[in-house]
């Protein structure tokens, strides 16, 4: 039997009860019931139950009224309180609090600026999980004024967690360009985002031994690194309290006078690096004698410049033979823009050039690729032409592959390849400023004009970062990252090639580490395929006046192991 819907010209259709049957090779059927009086809804029901379909559909039960992302907020908001950051931030939850931990999270799912944070929380569920849909741009200026002020707290308490007496610290400067002149702040110095005519705020980032940041120093963009480390050592004396720490900064970072800076403080040492000319004395006195690495690789000197001081010298072929195809090519390619120069004055027979004009256009070019010092150059009026220093580029590469770090440790508390593995650990904090200009975090361009509001700024990227290395950490076996990493660190040659382990080089060609494992992401793809478990809100069609229900998507499986990798539950 089944329900059949006959027309009628001038009435309304007729609905038929009507069962069917072949008789010979025609097919006959026969009316059963009169249907046109009943309701829509039953009617539908009696078709259901004959074609054995369910009696009521998902759209007969609710309607879905709005569906919001999700899955990435509660992998955000679950990590923060899994470690405890909105307690360091403040012990009692606030609206301020909240307002903060809302930025927090926003900056690791998009960044934006403080007007356009407020209308995206109307399109997650992260202005429903902390209250703060109603907040405006102002409460999230006075938000971050208030966090400013907690800033030496949160630092103590972090440094109280991740440093301790005896321990290292990692620290380095990174400076990001500014929109716009009226900061004090906001002045030009280096650049090191290649922005011409900006001016730059400089931010000394410190963190403990395996990168996980504890305070961050905002300073004037015409600020010197080296002038940043006083203020980097009174922090760690007088605010944490750590009277024995091992300061690790480069060599650009830790200059002789901030050497001696650090000498007047007995418990604090550091680990650092020679720069070239210091290295090349070392050789020409005969302290650095290059057969110490025709059997090792590594070898620790000491020398009377550098009293008080182990010096552990160090050689990578591989490094060497880069740096030498990198100066060729630079050689070259400032070789090609001379000759232009050469062929232009020959070409100026009626009207030569003169000395002064050369002598601009030579200025100008010699030194673009920062290789000027390895050519001689003659220039008279009407003639022009170069030379390579052979004897002097020589000199030089006997110099590649070698450098050597400097430490105050004793032997006994730190070994020559412990030192050369912890000055190389400063790669962390790079890696921290890469997550902080990039895709990630996007700590620029800087548009706040107050002080405070730059300051405070930079604060909160320095704890989004904080967020994102432990979730990094915890999803590892799902990211493009070597989870092998933090133990080889401690275990393999310091100077030797790094290498990858087995399960990053699976990782790399296969997408996956074993073949029932989820296709490998990046960090930023695990985040948007985590957005798609969305929270639904539904509400009744039979109790229109009902409140609405909140329902999830059913997770994936890559979803379900992101989550219980952070410690968390899809559910939630």
């Amino acid at each position: 039997m089944y329900v059949e819907v006959v027309p009628n010209r001038n009435s309304p259709p007729a609905v038929l009860l009507r069962e069917g049957w072949r008789e010979g090779g025609k097919i006959r059927k026969r009316t059963v019931a009169n249907l046109s009086k009943w309701p829509k809804h039953r009617i539908e029901m009696l078709r259901r139950l004959l074609r054995d379909e369910p009696l009521m559909g998902p759209d007969d039960v609710f309607s879905i009224e709005r569906s919001l992302p999700h899955g990435h907020v509660a992998a955000i908001l679950g990590t923060i309180g899994r470690i405890g950051l909105d307690k360091i931030i403040a012990a009692k939850r606030s609206r301020q609090r909240d307002l903060v931990v809302a930025m927090i999270a926003q900056r690791l799912i998009a960044p934006r600026s403080k007007l356009e944070t407020v209308r995206l929380w109307q399109t997650t569920t992260l202005g429903q999980e902390l209250n703060v849909l109603d907040a405006d741009e102002d409460d999230l200026y006075g938000a971050m004024d208030w966090l400013l002020t907690r800033q030496d707290r949160i630092e103590q308490k972090l440094a109280g967690r991740h440093l301790k007496q005896g321990g290292l610290v990692l620290y380095d400067v990174s400076s990001s360009y500014f929109e716009g002149r009226s900061c004090p702040l906001a002045q030009f110095g280096y650049n090191r985002d290649g922005k011409k005519g900006k001016p730059i705020v400089v931010y000394g980032m410190m963190a403990d031994s395996d990168g996980r940041p504890v305070a961050m120093e905002v300073y004037p963009g015409s600020t010197g690194d080296p002038t940043t480390v006083p203020d980097q050592v009174e922090k760690l004396r007088e605010r944490f309290g750590l009277e024995h720490i091992v300061l690790v900064g480069d060599r650009g970072m830790l200059t002789e006078t901030q050497v001696g800076h650090l000498r007047e403080h007995p418990g604090l040492g550091w680990i650092s690096a020679l720069r070239s000319t210091a290295i090349r004395t070392l050789v020409e006195s005969g302290q650095l004698q290059l057969s110490l690495f025709d059997e090792h690789n590594l070898a620790e000197i000491t020398s009377p410049d550098f009293p008080e001081e182990r010096l552990v010298t160090c050689y990578n072929p591989l490094l060497a033979e880069e740096r030498r195809r990198k100066r060729e090519e630079l050689l070259t390619a400032t070789e090609q823009l001379l000759e232009g120069i050469v062929r232009e004055v020959s070409r100026r027979t009626n009207t030569p050039l003169g000395k002064v004009e050369i002598a601009e256009k030579v200025g100008k070019k010699k030194n673009k690729y920062k290789v000027g010092k390895h050519f001689d150059v003659t220039i008279e009026d009407g003639y022009f032409c170069f030379s390579r220093r052979e004897d002097q580029i020589r000199r030089e590469a006997d110099l590649d592959g070698i450098y050597v770090i400097r430490t105050s440790e004793p032997a006994e508390r730190l070994s020559a390849q412990e030192a050369v593995r912890n000055y190389k650990n400063l790669t962390l904090v790079e890696s921290a400023f890469r997550c902080l200009k990039g895709v990630d975090l996007r700590i620029r361009p800087i548009n706040h004009y107050r002080e405070r509001r730059v300051r405070a700024h930079i604060f909160l990227c320095m704890l989004a970062y904080y967020v994102e290395w432990h979730m990094r950490k915890a999803m590892a076996p799902l990211l493009f990252q070597d989870e092998q990493l933090d133990e080889l660190r401690h275990t393999r040659d310091p100077v030797a090639r790094t290498t990858a382990s087995d399960s990053a080089k699976r990782k790399k060609i296969r997408s996956t580490d074993t073949s029932d494992a989820p296709p490998t992401q990046s960090f930023g793809s695990l985040m948007a395929n985590l957005a798609t478990l969305c929270r639904n809100q539904c509400r009744l069609w039979a109790e229109p006046n009902a409140p609405a229900v909140d329902r999830l998507t059913t997770p994936s499986p890559l979803q379900t192991k992101a989550m219980q990798l952070l410690g968390l539950n899809c559910s939630q």
